[in-house]
């Protein structure tokens, strides 16, 4: 049965394609330096919020599309977000590289470029455009693509976010000790959203020096007690803070419950 992941790997195929036949029209350089998530994590002492730009997804639709991705990344950052992801999958999550452009233009944080990555050409594109942090998703990827994409993001002076769904996935993970995990809490044959999924599986990160993300689910104060008291020192956040009307109030409140929430 083909699933949406198997979808948009198919779709993602044919982006590449057509990326390596326009490739040589896109002059476009990098200027200005790669920024270090996971060093901000590893200093800081409270949760890292990762605040998402998604204009829309397969299992939920249109979130707000009309939204300005500088305007929303600079409320982000003045709130206190620590990384901007910028969802850049255009068939469907309706993103583009021109919005990981605009956020670019606007902030000063590091920022992720997710998307479905499968091939060198795009990590040298979101190196172009500023991204400093690539997804890298085990359930998408072989172990050689795992591997061979990681060391090529390494290379570029980029960070790797490598994103799991399970034990399995953790175990294939594991082999190239990524310094970012992301556990998402979204079980990708039920849609279904758990926390405990990242309380399961960080028992078996080695959180003293790899960093812990929990994606996914992050909706309420207590949804991010349980991720941070799991060893999670990062969440990332999307579609909550797309559609929320004061999207500044609610990380600050995220922050703060990590740390105080006593439910």
């Amino acid at each position: 049965m083909e699933t949406i992941l198997t979808k948009i790997l198919n779709e993602k195929q044919k982006e590449v394609s057509e990326l390596k036949n326009s490739v040589k029209s896109d002059t476009r350089k990098r200027t200005g330096p790669v920024r270090s998530f996971y060093d901000r994590c590893k200093e800081a002492s409270d949760i890292q919020v990762i605040a998402e730009f998604k204009r829309s997804s397969p299992s939920k639709g249109e979130i707000n599309h009309g939204i300005q991705p500088e305007k929303q990344a600079k409320l982000y950052e003045e709130a206190g977000a620590s990384m901007i992801s910028v969802l850049t999958d255009e068939p469907f999550f309706k993103g583009t590289m021109g919005d990981l452009a605009a956020v670019r233009e606007a902030v000063d944080l590091p920022i992720l470029n997710k998307d479905f990555i499968i091939d060198p050409i795009q990590i040298d594109r979101a190196y172009a455009y500023g991204a400093d942090v690539i997804l890298l998703i085990v359930a998408a990827l072989s172990d050689d693509q795992l591997n061979s994409l990681n060391n090529h993001a390494v290379n570029l002076g980029l960070e790797v976010l490598v994103e799991v769904h399970n034990e399995e996935e953790l175990e294939r993970a594991q082999v190239i000790q990524p310094k970012l995990i992301g556990v998402n809490n979204r079980n990708l044959n039920t849609f279904d959203v758990s926390v405990e999924t990242t309380e399961r599986l960080a028992k078996k990160i080695n959180t003293d020096n790899q960093v812990l993300v929990s994606e996914s689910g992050m909706k309420t104060p207590q949804d991010i007690k349980r991720a941070f008291d799991a060893g999670a020192r990062a969440i990332l956040v999307g579609e909550t803070l797309m559609k929320s009307k004061d999207p500044q109030a609610l990380i600050q409140s995220f922050k703060k419950g990590a740390s105080s929430y006593a439910g």
